[in-house]
Order: C-alpha cells, then structure tokens, then sequence
C-alpha cells in the first residue's frame, strides 16, 4: 500500500521527505531486512570457506549467486520476509525461512540447514544494524556534513577581511572579522568530525550468550573466535565485540551518537549566532519571486531555513541523548529493549539530516551588508580603549586603565573626536600619539589563526 507523503505521520517521511529519502535504504524496515540477508549469506560462505564438513562439497562458483540475494534484493523479497513473519511472530527467522526459500530455488536445499547455524537472532541484528549505520554515515551523512564544513570554509575565507564589531556579554568588544567568527565553527565542526570517525562501528557475533556454545559444542577443534574476528572485522569491515552477552553493548554506539549530538549543538550554536546577525541587519537574505516571508507583513523574511535548522537538531539531540543513555543498559545476559530502540536509529539522523539541508540552504541565501558592519563599528570607538591602555602600559604611562576608564565613563559618547583629543592630552611623545591615532575599530582586529 502506497502512502502519499500527505498521509505520514512523521514529518520525516511527509513534509521533508525529499530530504531524507536515501536514508530509507538504510533504516527502512526493508533495509533491515535486506542488511539482515547480507550477514545470513555472508555467515553462510564463511561457514564454506572454513570449511565445516558438511560443506566441503560446496560448489563456490555459487558464491556469487548467493550473493546476488542480496545485493539485487528488492522490496518484493522483503514483502516475503514480511508474510513469513505473519507466521512466525520472529522476524530474524522469517529471514531464515526467506533464504531457505531461495536455497531451494537454487537447488541447494541438502545445504540450507545451515543458514543461521549456531546463532541467535543478535548475531545477525547486531551485525545488520552498525553496517546499515557505517553505509548510512558514509554515503549519506558525512557528505551532507561536510557540504556545510565546505560552504562555511568558503565563507569565512570570503569575509576574512572583514571587520566586525564583537559583543562579550551581549556588550561592544574588541572587534574581530566577520569571517574569523565563521571560521570558529569550522575549527569545532572539523575536531568533533575527527573525534566522529574515530568511534568503531562495533558488532556482537559469538551465539546465544556470546560464548559460542553450540558452534563449540558441534566443532570444538574449531577457533570459532578467529572465525567471528575473520567474519566481523575482515568481511564485514566492523570490529567485533571480543567478550559480550547476547547482545552488543552498544558501548562505542553510545560514543557515535553523542559524537553527532555533539556536532549538532555546535550547528545550533551556529543557527543562532547567525540569526542574530540577520536581526542586526548584518546579513540580508535572497529571495525568490513569489515566495511570502510573513502571512502579515509584506517587508519581512524571516531567517526560516536557520530556524527550521535549529529546530531539528534539537529533536535530533533528544532522541540521540535517549539512544546512547538506553542501548548500554540491558538486564543481565539481555532484554528486549534494545531492540525496539534500535529501530528508531534513522529517525535522529533523519531530522540532522534535515537541518543540514536546511542550513545550508540558508547560507545560500545570505548576503553580506557591509555597510551596518561599518556604521556598527563607527558608533562604538570606544572599543578602542583596550588598545590605547595596552600601548600606555607598554610606555609605563601611570595607571592608564584607569584613565580610559575615566574616558568612557564620563563622555557620554565616545567618537573618533573624543578619542583624538584624548590622546592628544596624554603626556608621551608624539610617536606615541601617532601609533595611537592610527587605531581604529575597523583596523583593531588581531590576528586570526586560520
């Protein structure tokens, strides 16, 4: 049954579907279906190359066509999966069943018992889920993060040069560059996107309560631990829990997702501070003929795409603080938490990968305003005192903090004139008085270390 996007009730899957449709081939129920397939066929050539016995006679010119039950898996195969599991009330079975099927088709039914031979159902579930997770991040959500790393690089390389009036504490502050402040997100985006790819994509794959009781049981001569390290590790490109319950501990899955949270508070600290250059005017945005930016009032446009950004990374945080404090937390050797939470994986990453889309969209539309940059700075010489006390200090000059104090506490408007005849009364050489004339809120910015 088709749902129209009008219908969902998820705005994931309804309003901003557009955006977030390739996760679908990572966290839909078919994906976990078809992920789920990948590791049975997998387990199962494994289990030929070792080879157990049974399988010595194995054809492995059969490889690829086991192979290709997975990757030309299709939405009627999991449909199967699904009437299967009508039957069975198990899902993990059903994809045994499902692959029994297909044994059949293939002529190799003397084989098919076994698929999924000595396992629990963790064994696939927890090996499917971080190897949907690791193809999601790198085919969908690190590029879609490091569009936005790109495009703030490439601003705050534009704006390098120019001058901007800083505000500690909502204040006037020593001023700084437009682009240097950009450039401060791509500094922290860039650190935690290190710390981000450091984190293992972990999998459980060692029997009903991780000690591989009946594959020993069956073949003890077997080193069924290398076997998992060769299956998890070199197979499937994860890293394999060494000493585990039924279930991975989630432990390094934990650190994934408070890696992206952490990314995200980043990007709505970004949000925010951008949104507050457009109220000052700093930044106007484009718009496109026809669009309304308010239902009311015809002069507006409202900074939505910043709004709408920030808004999803904090559903996103939500959800991913609730994944990474629960999926560690499992009664005993295992309970059936995990599980249902686990399906939720996609939702988070969803919701970032909405506010991406939307971030990056409202980078697009800005245009810089220089001229209120410039009037900003003009109406705030007083920030030019730090500078002027600084250089007093360096001459000796007696107690010069408390003389610029004096100047901006009793002039109840300090301007390039107040400033001028305040250096000009100060009792050092004229030197001085020119190094000190040469200051200026537009050329006192420092350095900048990118």
């Amino acid at each position: 049954m088709k749902i129209s996007t009008l219908q969902a009730v998820s705005p994931v899957d309804g309003r901003y579907h557009n955006a977030t449709r390739k996760l679908g081939n990572y966290f839909s129920e078919g994906a976990l279906i078809k992920y789920r397939v990948w590791i049975e066929v997998e387990y199962f050539i494994a289990l030929c190359e070792l080879p157990l016995p049974q399988l010595r006679d194995f054809d492995r010119n059969m490889f690829p066509e086991l192979r290709k039950i997975y990757s030309r898996f299709t939405i009627e195969d999991a449909q199967r999966a699904k009437d299967i599991e009508k039957i069975t009330n198990h899902d993990v079975k059903a994809v045994e069943y499902l692959l029994k099927e297909k044994f059949d088709l293939l002529s190799l039914a003397k084989y098919k018992e076994f698929i999924h031979f000595g396992l629990t159902s963790q064994d696939i579930n927890n090996t499917a889920v971080p190897l949907s997770l690791k193809e999601a991040c790198t085919d969908v959500l690190q590029p879609a993060l490091q569009a936005v790393v790109d495009l703030l690089a490439a601003r705050a390389s534009s704006w390098k040069k120019i001058p901007m009036l800083a505000r500690t504490h909502g204040q006037p502050a020593s001023p700084t560059s437009l682009g240097k402040e950009i450039y401060v997100f791509v500094d922290r985006l860039l650190g935690q996107i290190r710390q981000l790819e450091a984190v293992p994509f972990s999998a459980k794959f060692g029997g009903a309560t991780g000690n591989f009781n009946a594959h020993h049981v069956a073949y003890p001569a077997i080193d069924w631990i290398a076997f998992g390290e060769q299956l998890v590790n070199d197979r499937l490109g994860l890293v394999r829990s060494r000493v585990t319950t039924q279930i991975e501990h989630y432990d390094n899955l934990a650190a994934f997702f408070d890696s992206i949270k952490r990314i995200n508070t980043i990007l709505i600290d970004l949000d925010r501070d951008i949104w507050s250059y457009i109220s000052m005017n700093y930044f106007k945005q484009k718009i496109k003929k026809g669009e309304v930016g308010s239902s009311a009032m015809p002069h507006k446009v409202n900074p939505i795409d910043f709004e709408n950004s920030e808004g999803n990374l904090g559903i996103a945080n939500a959800v991913f603080e609730h994944l990474s404090a629960k999926l560690p937390i499992s009664r005993m050797q295992r309970d059936l938490t995990d599980s249902t939470v686990l399906r939720n994986i996609g939702v988070p990453l969803a919701h970032t990968l909405i506010a991406l889309s939307s971030l990056q969209r409202g980078l697009n539309k800005l245009i810089l305003n220089e001229d209120q940059l410039r009037t900003d700075l003009q109406q705030n010489w007083a920030v030019v005192a730090e500078a002027i006390q600084t250089i007093l200090r360096r001459e000796g000059y007696p107690k010069p903090y408390e003389a610029l104090k004096g100047l901006t506490r009793t002039h109840a408007k300090i301007d390039r004139q107040a400033i001028a005849e305040f250096i000009n009364n100060l009792a050092v050489t004229d030197a001085v008085k020119r190094e000190l004339l040469r200051i200026t809120p537009e050329n006192y910015t420092g350095i900048y270390g990118f």
